[in-house]
């Protein structure tokens, strides 16, 4: 190794953010702060923990309410416009049961072609 341009290395105070837990170990810094120990990480521990960084939780959670919320409108929408089809299906049958009105139209007449007859 070349000397001096390695960083030093010390002794290292770690703090759990998650369990509060203490340790020492050795890095470059002074500090550091974990989310997760072995303490209290679910692997080690057996225990299914939830841990929210910044609030992801609560903004999951917030985006699914707000799905829900869209699948019901669409859900109302949708049995609205079940509905008018069925009317209009309903208005159609009806109004095919009443015979149409036989629309008059006049074909052009063709002249009278007078044809000789034989007589006997």
């Amino acid at each position: 190794m070349k000397v001096g341009i390695h960083p030093e290395i010390k002794n290292t105070k770690v703090t759990c953010l998650g369990c509060g837990a203490n340790f020492e170990s050795t890095s470059t810094v002074d500090q550091i702060s974990v989310d997760v120990c072995s303490k209290c990480h679910p692997f080690y521990t057996g225990k299914q923990k939830l841990v929210d960084t910044a609030g992801r939780v609560d903004r999951f959670r917030a985006r699914t309410k707000t799905a829900q919320a869209q699948k019901e409108a669409l859900g109302k929408k949708a049995a609205k416009a079940t509905a008018r089809k069925a009317a209009k299906i309903a208005k159609s049958a009806v109004d095919t049961t009443v015979a149409p009105k036989a629309k008059k139209t006049e074909s052009p007449k063709k002249p009278a072609v007078e044809t000789p007859q034989n007589e006997q």
